[in-house]
């Protein structure tokens, strides 16, 4: 429902009462106990006391002298009119029912020289039946899907390695766009593809989707680069009925670099999600608490300072799953769960992005001056 009237929001008051006492809306899930976020969206206990206030008093109207401007909502792109556009060549018909495998389409950049990303954003031309899009950056000599004609559609198993390339972007619900300050951007290689992976799910009516990327480049070289990192843990077995199962994958930073946001990711059995580091003392310290996951609403948590993290730290991102009845969103609790693309199987990525000196690149980044201490996964 819209609120932008007195006369349109006043049927809801005791709803939005509700949802705002309950701190369900606006949606905002890291623990207030850990971290600041600079896109923290969540309500003080002061505007909370406020709004319940005004709807026990009746909800009466203000004083129209006092209403904002109208806000003037963008009619197109988020990030303004972008510098260039990738778009599929073709619409992928979604059927009405039934799994549809992960759809990988290279889309050539044809850029000869590297490129430099302040803003990007992508636009599902069908939004009710795109469940999520990851855009990767295929670096020229990447053996990634080698072989496939450029411009194509195909069907493939989650890709081994794919994790080499970097990624410009995740869209998910509540993740629509990214953009990095003035001396901040992401790189795209000259002779780059970009990978566009789309998952799509059958929504009971038959539709078609054709999704688009737009980017806004930096005006200059930036003096710093993004490189969107993950730990995930693919091993991994819930019995059925668990409301808590635990899953955790561990590693090093393989080189100092500047953390500026957190992004986990988990489906439909997903319940809470924590990233933590081991400081040399031995003291455990929390970066991000999501106490209440929520797959329709996924959120990257940028922090409102960038945290250096040095070479060598130990990373353990730990990802809670409720595959009991007592979970609204399980689709069958009496399933034992594995890790698997579709929604009702499951996954936990703990996605995260730092920065690093604009030399550096993410194969360079992984060049250790210690020897790696593997990345463990664990129940």
């Amino acid at each position: 429902m819209p609120f932008l009237t007195y006369a349109g929001t006043r049927p809801w008051a005791k709803a939005i009462r509700e949802q705002v006492v309950a701190r369900k809306m606006p949606p905002w899930f890291a623990d207030s106990n850990y971290g600041h976020f600079a896109n923290d969206r969540s309500l003080s206990q002061m505007e909370i006391d406020t709004l319940a206030a005004w709807v026990n008093s009746g909800a009466p109207a203000g004083d129209p002298k006092d209403a904002p401007q109208p806000r003037q909502w963008p009619r197109g792109w988020n990030i303004g009119t972008p510098d260039e556009v990738f778009e599929m060549p073709s619409a992928f018909q979604v059927p009405a029912k039934g799994a549809v495998d992960y759809q990988y389409l290279i889309l050539p950049t044809h850029f000869t020289e590297d490129k430099w990303v302040q803003e990007v954003e992508v636009r599902p031309g069908n939004r009710s039946s795109v469940h999520h899009a990851v855009v990767y950056i295929r670096e020229p000599g990447s053996k990634w899907l080698e072989g496939e004609p450029p411009g194509a559609t195909f069907s493939v198993p989650l890709a081994k390695g794919f994790t080499t390339s970097d990624i410009l972007m995740v869209y998910t619900p509540g993740n629509s766009f990214d953009e990095w300050k003035p001396g901040v951007a992401k790189r795209i290689k000259a002779g780059s593809d970009l990978v566009l992976q789309m998952h799509y799910t059958s929504n009971g009516a038959a539709t078609q989707d054709r999704t688009r990327i737009g980017i806004v480049f930096a005006k200059e070289r930036p003096r710093q680069a993004v490189l969107s990192l993950q730990m995930s843990n693919d091993r991994f077995v819930i019995p059925p009925g668990d409301s808590n199962y635990r899953v955790q994958v561990s590693g090093t930073l393989p080189n100092d670099a500047l953390l500026i946001g957190m992004f986990p990711h988990m489906h439909l059995r997903g319940k809470g999600f924590e990233y933590l580091i081991t400081k040399p003392n031995g003291h455990v310290e929390t970066l991000l608490k999501v106490s209440h996951y929520d797959f329709q609403w996924q959120i990257n948590y940028r922090l409102a300072e960038p945290r250096l993290i040095k070479a060598g730290t130990h990373l353990t991102w730990v990802g809670y799953f409720d595959n009991s009845s007592n979970n609204p969103g399980n689709p069958d609790p009496a399933a034992e769960v594995r890790f698997g693309e579709q929604s009702w199987e499951e996954m936990m990525i703990g996605f995260f992005d730092v920065l690093v000196d604009s030399e550096i690149d993410k194969p360079k980044f992984f060049e250790r001056k210690h020897s790696p201490a593997p990345i463990t996964v664990s129940r």
